[in-house]
């Protein structure tokens, strides 16, 4: 606790990883170590699973079009997202291990 001007306000220190708590209210998962053949279909088809998904995107290079190996999927729930991530963090997809993070602004 701290006294400014005769408000007392609490400090809070949280020991976990942004990853862990940023996630309360995120529904959008970055899915990195995918390979460089995995596409949005793919992605789609192994994530579907969990929840209804909004949005998939493997992100590519700008001039050749070849996956960066990394991409984006948005659920329309937090609650599916969650699961998803618990599920599919550290799993094989395409025959790499995948990371599964919660891709969500900190402010």
């Amino acid at each position: 606790m701290q006294a400014i001007n005769g408000m007392i306000r609490v400090l809070h220190k949280n020991s976990l990883p942004r990853s862990l708590w940023a996630r309360n209210s995120c529904s959008k998962l970055f899915v990195g170590g995918l390979s460089y053949d995995t596409n949005e279909t793919v992605l789609k088809n192994a994530f579907e699973k969990y929840g209804e998904i909004i949005e998939v995107r493997v992100i590519a290079h700008h001039v050749s079009g070849k996956s960066r190996g990394y991409g984006f999927v948005r659920f329309t729930s937090d609650a599916s997202a969650k699961v998803a991530f618990k599920e599919m963090h550290s799993k094989v997809l395409d025959g790499r291990n995948i990371r599964v993070e919660f891709a969500c602004k900190n402010s």
